[in-house]
């Protein structure tokens, strides 16, 4: 048995990440004693990728940008785990063409969705690329959100857009090219055959309060911010929404 293999990542936690990893943790602990295959789609520089890999798992990244994974590189070799971090350049629509299908046991998506050209395909290529009883991490902006920060910052014609818009997007010059709720990005997991098993809002309070509110007591605002990321209506108008499913 590979002893490395029964380590949990401890990487800084803070709001933004928090909710995320509490439930990664759960599934580390659920697949302990054993080497996990994970794919992490658009890890960039490996936020997430090298904890798991310093965790004894097996990670491969795949980012379109080169930058990024040469970052990813550095910070892997800097953390020893070099031989357990695998970069590939590739954009999230190729993801079908990337990767063996049934390969991974643990998928990380996490802001992809909102960007690549057809979100459906590359949800059907993670679904592919699991592992029966492997589960996906999808983190993807929130529609509630968007339209709440534009509405209180006084960008109400962009709220009303945005609210109006079958894809959640403000405008030609929005930077995101879609947005989502629980319901419609469930579907998409639903759709090619996943169990959704938890859904949490991610920063549900941390771009709401000022900085110094939570440079203040930021142990209680962690606390405040795991209590409210699954229940609704609080989960529904965080930042991101964190679906976490699994392939029967």
């Amino acid at each position: 048995m590979d002893t490395a293999s029964t380590r949990t990542p401890r990487p800084p936690v803070t709001v933004r990440t928090a909710a995320v990893w509490a439930v990664l943790r759960r599934e580390l602990e659920r697949g302990a004693g054993r080497e996990l295959t994970v794919l992490d789609v658009g890890g960039g520089t490996g936020g997430f990728a090298v904890p798991l890999a310093e965790a004894g798992h097996s990670v491969t990244v795949v980012d379109a940008s080169p930058d990024a994974l040469a970052a990813l590189t550095r910070r892997a070799a800097d953390a020893g785990v070099a031989d357990r971090v695998r970069a590939v350049q590739g954009d999230g629509d190729a993801l079908a063409g990337l990767v063996a299908p049934g390969s991974a046991d643990l998928i990380l998506c996490h802001s992809v969705l909102e960007v690549v050209d057809e979100p459906a395909e590359v949800v059907a290529a993670i679904g592919a690329a699991l592992r029966p009883g492997g589960a996906v991490s999808l983190l993807v902006a929130g529609r509630a959100a968007a339209v709440l920060g534009r509405a209180v910052n006084g960008h109400l014609g962009a709220a009303a857009a945005l609210l109006g818009d079958d894809e959640g997007r403000a405008g030609t010059r929005d930077t995101l090219r879609r947005r989502y709720d629980a319901e419609t990005a469930s579907a998409l997991l639903s759709a090619v055959g996943l169990t959704v098993e938890e859904i949490h809002g991610v920063r549900v309070l941390a771009d709401l309060v000022p900085a110094a509110v939570v440079e203040a007591d930021p142990q209680a605002m962690l606390e405040l911010e795991l209590a409210l990321s699954a229940r609704p209506p609080f989960r529904d108008i965080a930042s991101q929404l964190h679906l976490f499913a699994r392939r029967p």
